[in-house]
């Protein structure tokens, strides 16, 4: 178990092929004035392929500012952020767009389903809209992994909480992504099914080498990570390797959460 304070790198981004994402010393300022508040205030962050990060801190420190940028839905007034090697930040909106649609999977806390859509179509929603074949192997293992096989003609209506955040899994896998960015994606769930599902994203990193990076504020949620990132006032403050809840929760106290 290492707990340390999180090295900063200065200068150009490390080469590393490993590194499939990352966030360079990203600023991000919302407001003027009296009201400025700086969200982000240098943070950074390397994320490695096949690894499960979860991304913590008092309320207010950053996080899912943190995770929109790296994500592409919100741009850090300066700093870079790299995905697969590029620097996303250079993109325009219909480049990012494209990038969020091809390249990145997104779990939500709210599932983000269409209710008029079946499980399955709610699934394969972000190939239609790239005008991509299905790989129907791909389905299947995807929905046998879920246990969804006799859910697919449902509404969301029709599902229960969990079942709902399963499709939301689904879909978030079924463009083969680089990167899952999952924000909170227990907090509407029980403890029983948040347990499972944080087991399968567990088993997604390494039984197929998945790069989640997940949003917590739940310790025994971030146990299932393999580090824990955790930010005060805008910055990366300390890392965690191979946590366990006891830890997390211990180094969380120290900056007021």
């Amino acid at each position: 178990m290492l707990v340390s304070t999180y090295p900063i790198p200065q200068g150009q981004p490390a080469q590393s092929t490993s590194v499939i994402s990352a966030a360079y010393n990203l600023i991000k300022v919302y407001g003027k004035g009296e009201s400025e508040v700086r969200a982000l205030n240098g943070a950074t962050a390397e994320f490695n392929q096949g690894g499960f990060y979860a991304i913590m801190g008092p309320s207010g420190s950053g996080k899912s500012t943190l995770m929109h940028c790296l994500a592409g839905l919100d741009r850090p007034d300066s700093g870079q952020v790299i995905l697969a090697g590029m620097d996303i930040t250079t993109l325009n909106d219909k480049e990012l767009t494209r990038l969020r649609r091809d390249r990145i999977g997104f779990i939500f806390q709210a599932f983000n389903l269409l209710p008029t859509l079946t499980a399955k179509q709610n699934i394969v929603l972000p190939l239609e809209l790239a005008g991509a074949k299905v790989d129907r192997a791909h389905l299947d293992a995807v929905v046998a992994s879920l246990h969804l096989e006799k859910r697919l003609d449902h509404l969301p209506s029709q599902l229960s909480g969990g079942q709902q955040q399963r499709v939301a899994v689904a879909r978030a896998l079924i463009t083969k992504p680089d990167v899952i960015f999952a924000d909170e994606p227990t907090g509407a769930l029980d403890s029983s099914t948040s347990a499972q599902l944080l087991q399968y994203l567990r088993d997604c990193v390494t039984n197929l080498g998945q790069t989640i990076v997940m949003v917590t504020h739940d310790p025994n949620a971030a146990g299932y990570a393999d580090k824990v990132l955790i930010l005060s006032d805008g910055q990366i403050v300390m890392h965690i390797d191979h946590p366990n809840a006891d830890v997390v929760l211990g180094a969380m106290k120290q900056f007021g959460a």
